[in-house]
């Protein structure tokens, strides 16, 4: 059925021009117009469902793009940019797929900031504001936070420069009571006697920052909304509006489940049956599922492991079931990264061993605390570093390999890039017991793969740089890194039919050098190549090519150029880059 108003909008100010009674027509549109377009593509739907109301109260009372309304992390922004001259790409089935996921200002000028990562929106509002009081001028500036998005770090420092800013700011608490998974935290006790007390309770943590507040149980009434911002409009002080919201409102499945509903791939809309299993999902058989299903056999022998994530807990396969029969052995601090890494790093220091499962575009946000916490004190603990490959995340927001370039630079830390199971279970087995060293490992992409004949051996050991030699040739050297070991036996295979029988290296340390055998390269070999899943500067073949430099052979790195490529195929990608088999062989004929 094709939309009546929905259609019509192009703008905030078609929303203006609405009558009253128009409004919950249209939130029953935008929010059939999301569900369309999320069973054909999928996306963060659950989040999005639970802000429709909000979202057009928004754009009824305030004046985009002259007053400034950011939202955190972009998980709700799809009726923003529906009612921001975007609707086709929600209503037209030829059409989805066509705008970001995340909000961008190249799509729109209603879209501020690129954002992509948690916790944001306070500061950049924050921002905003005093520049608005800087220049004299006048506009309302409104920043949408959920209640998950408050446990990050930034959120709390965020908050405590707003309430003293000394002028005009809109925080609205967008609270549904879960964040991807369940919420962790003091915070949220607070929040949820708040709800309890419908704003009234006396222990009000925004009043005893400096807030001034106001509650709205009613947050899925496009009404209640459009009175409750009509009377914040124009404020002269900090102020925070708290709504309750129901994540995934209006679609049963993700009202029941909103964990599973948070991300999904393309699902059957009249059945909810899910086409493709992704976010809180955790697929069998997988290596999220098996890392899950290893942490709690290695738990019930060693009461000394920890299982952490952020937030996240279906990144290490820890369902709801899992993390149950874990027990105290699993912790999900929020999405608290820094945090994470700084009680990993103490976790270890008092004899436990914990294993951070997280996405590498979020590891990096907790650089500070890696560099000084984890690796200055040489702390024994395990981070699992999930998706860091191109053919991970391809949106801009959520480049998940940049983390060897970011890694690489660490003393005291270990990096490893297993290439099949086999590897990667040998590897976690060692860093458990290790006492030694944070350990950083790079879980494979895609479905795992088993390869007896690179398995370690049996209580194998990661304490020196050695790189696995696993054909031996001449003349050319090919050292392929973790998920592009695939692509270096394609090149070995290639040049054996152009009669170059070509030395294979499977790395396995990703920041560290094997230095006796590239010492010993250049004796057998004229050209030396390295093959990384990750960007090219700043990464781990620079660190051979600098350290063969003296030695005059031939040596050329491949890698992803560094930018920030959005929503590429990762195929069209590497072959942008030359990073084919076909090309890569082309190169080496070519320096013969």
């Amino acid at each position: 059925m094709r939309s009546k108003v929905l259609e019509h909008i192009s703008s905030p100010h078609d929303v203006h021009a609405l009558p009253a009674e128009d409004l919950p027509k249209l939130c029953t549109e935008l929010r059939n117009a999301i569900l369309a377009n999320a069973a054909a593509i999928g996306g963060h739907l659950a989040p999005n469902l639970g802000v429709v109301e909000l979202t057009v109260a928004l754009h009824r009372v305030f004046d985009s793009p002259h007053d400034k309304i950011i939202f955190d992390v972009s998980h709700q922004c799809y009726a923003h940019k529906a009612i921001t001259g975007r609707a086709a790409a929600y209503l037209d089935p030829e059409a989805f797929g066509t705008v970001s996921g995340f909000l961008s200002p190249r799509e729109s000028e209603h879209d501020l900031f690129s954002i992509g990562h948690t916790s944001t929106s306070v500061s950049l509002a924050c921002g905003l504001a005093k520049a608005r009081d800087l220049a004299g001028e006048r506009y309302d500036v409104v920043a949408v936070i959920g209640d998950g998005s408050l446990s990050g770090g930034l959120a709390f420092e965020g908050l405590d420069n707003a309430a003293v800013l000394g002028s005009g700011i809109i925080v609205i608490v967008n609270d549904n009571d879960q964040s991807i998974a369940e919420n962790h935290g003091g915070i949220y006790g607070a929040l949820a006697e708040l709800r309890a007390t419908h704003g009234a309770t006396e222990s009000n943590i925004f009043r005893a920052l400096g807030f001034g507040y106001a509650y709205v149980e009613a947050g899925n009434d496009v009404q209640a909304l459009v009175d409750a911002l009509e009377s914040l409009r124009g404020t002269d002080r900090p102020v925070v509006l708290h709504i309750h919201t129901k994540k995934g409102s209006g679609f049963e499945p993700a009202e029941r489940a909103p964990e599973l509903w948070h991300h999904v791939g393309p699902f059957n809309l009249e059945t909810g049956e899910k086409r493709k299993l992704i976010g809180g999902d955790v697929p069998a058989g997988g290596y999220a599922d098996l890392t899950a299903r290893h942490l709690l056999e290695r738990m019930a022998h060693d009461q000394r492991i920890v299982a952490i994530t952020a937030g996240m807990p279906y990144v290490l396969g820890f369902t709801p079931e899992r993390r149950a029969q874990a027990g105290s052995q699993f912790v999900d601090v929020g999405i608290a990264e820094e945090h994470a890494v700084t009680y990993s790093a103490a976790l270890a220091a008092g004899g436990a061993k914990p294993v951070f499962g997280v996405y590498g575009a979020f590891l990096q946000r907790a650089y500070d605390e890696l560099w000084h916490d984890l690796c200055l004190n040489s702390a024994p603990a395990t981070i699992i570093d999930i998706g860091a490959s191109v053919f991970g995340a391809n949106a801009e927001t959520h480049l998940n390999y940049f983390d060897l370039a970011m890694l690489g630079g660490l003393p005291n830390l270990r990096v490893l890039a297993p290439v099949c199971l086999e590897e990667y279970l040998a590897m976690l087995d060692w860093s458990l017991d290790q006492r030694e060293r944070p350990v950083v490992i790079r879980m494979p992409v895609g479905a795992p793969a088993s390869r007896p004949e690179l398995a370690p051996a049996n209580n194998a050991v990661f304490d020196t740089p050695s790189y696995q030699v696993v054909r031996k040739g001449a003349d050319v050297a090919i050292l392929a890194l973790g998920g592009f070991f695939t692509l270096g036996e394609q090149v070995a295979d290639t040049l054996a039919e152009h009669g170059v029988q070509a030395t294979l290296v499977n790395p396995r340390f990703a920041t560290e050098l094997d230095e006796p055998l590239l010492r010993a390269l250049p004796e057998r070999h004229h050209t030396i190549i390295t093959l990384e899943d990750g960007v090219l500067e700043g990464g781990w073949g620079e660190k051979v090519a600098r350290f063969l430099g003296a030695s005059g052979v031939r040596t050329r790195c491949y890698g992803i150029p560094k930018g920030f490529p959005d929503r590429f195929d990762p195929q069209e990608l590497l072959a942008g880059c030359s990073i084919t088999a076909e090309d890569i062989v082309t190169d080496i004929l070519g320096m013969r």
